[in-house]
């Protein structure tokens, strides 16, 4: 891959993955609140890249730390929208660097393949869900057709992290392994630009 072709790349990542102000954005697709949430989740890439990431990385980790993490990375995710639902609000400035910030971790910690725990892999997906919830359902008021989107985003989570989980889990060969290291880079390398994206131009990113 030449050196223009992996900077068109990064361009595109960086402009796909840019924070914007700090308020929901929920789809309406005409089939439904559930159909919105998966189309939201599929739509935001600051939501399913960081996923794919922490379920390579955890299937780099075994079994258990899959099992884990796919059960508290949708709980958190829930409990951070119902929380936003219940009034949580926080600053567009803070919120804004919770992608950036997230990619770096979530990507670094793939790209050098750490060897950490299983409760350090679940504070990290923990702190990734709750940041998501709130994200994903600030400034929407409460209501039925709301906590279907909540529902049909939490459970597209849940299917992406299972079948990339799926993927990392069986892998032996070096070579392999690297695979996951690299995609994980790019990730961190995603979340380095944006970081300077967001200094420089702070949450007024969507709207200038």
């Amino acid at each position: 891959m030449g050196v223009r072709t992996r900077t068109i790349l990064v361009a595109l990542a960086l402009a796909a993955g840019q924070p914007g102000v700090a308020q929901a954005h929920l789809m309406a697709t005409g089939m439904g609140p559930i159909y919105d949430g998966v189309i939201h989740f599929g739509l935001s890439p600051e939501d399913y890249l960081p996923v794919i990431a922490l379920a390579f990385f955890a299937g780099l980790r075994g079994s258990p730390t899959v099992r884990r993490l796919l059960w508290v990375l949708p709980m958190t995710w829930l409990c951070g929208a119902i929380a936003a639902l219940a009034g949580l609000s926080v600053p567009a400035g803070p919120l804004s660097w919770t992608t950036p910030v997230m990619f770096l971790v979530i990507g670094g910690g793939l790209a050098a393949n750490l060897e950490i725990s299983e409760t350090a892999a679940a504070v990290v997906a923990a702190a990734f869900g709750g940041l998501r919830g709130v994200a994903d359902i600030s400034g929407v008021n409460a209501s039925l057709p709301h906590l279907a989107s909540l529902a049909g985003m939490v459970a597209s989570a849940v299917v992406v992290f299972a079948i990339a989980a799926s993927l990392a889990l069986p892998l032996k060969r070096p070579w392999m392994v690297i695979a996951m290291r690299v995609s994980g880079s790019w990730l961190a390398a995603s979340g380095l630009l944006l970081a300077g994206w967001v200094w420089r131009y702070g949450t007024q990113i969507a709207g200038s």
